[in-house]
């Protein structure tokens, strides 16, 4: 069995859930289907989108163990996303669900095909992954970063530099 940390988002209603925070909570009980075990789940974080969706997201992260490797452990995700509803579609645009793998409690994983990085290429960028895997994970550690928190660290920081920094005020 292997430890893992994903992440969860949802911005649009699903027709037999309901709203985004639903989707997140229904797509938590899809995993085990999949043998996945959610061993931990964050709290629910109502964050702004990022790019072209203009609809709020549901963000949370789970900690789950499974016997699959990271390639098989994505399959089962995209599938769950497909059963939800989740196509191919604009990037960073309005989805049903979302699923990330951000950790591997073996640290590093890279394949071309299917293209899976762990950690997930963009966690240490995205505070609305940080914010919920900080909740459940902490100390978990982050290859080349130091651990979770160390991470939320760094990004929180930065924020608040940028935006201080010169030409924020009088």
């Amino acid at each position: 069995m292997a430890l893992y940390a994903i992440a969860l988002g949802s911005n649009r209603r699903h027709g037999r859930h309901g709203a985004p925070a639903r989707v997140l909570a229904a797509a938590i009980a899809a995993l085990p289907r999949e043998g996945v075990i959610p061993l931990t789940v964050s709290p629910t974080f109502v964050t702004a989108p990022i790019g072209p969706s203009i609809r709020a997201f549901a963000n949370a992260a789970a900690l789950v163990e499974t016997p699959l490797d990271p390639p098989a452990l994505l399959a089962a995700l995209k599938r769950i996303e497909r059963a939800f509803g989740r196509r191919r579609g604009q990037r960073w645009g309005a989805r049903v669900l979302d699923l990330d793998i951000l950790l591997w409690q073996k640290g590093r994983w890279s394949s071309r095909r299917p293209v899976l990085l762990i950690p997930h290429i963009g966690l240490a960028k995205r505070r609305f992954v940080l914010d919920p895997l900080v909740k459940i994970a902490p100390e978990w550690p982050v290859p080349r970063i130091g651990t979770v928190a160390q991470a939320r660290a760094r990004l929180t920081r930065r924020l608040a530099i940028h935006r201080s920094g010169p030409g924020s005020g009088p």
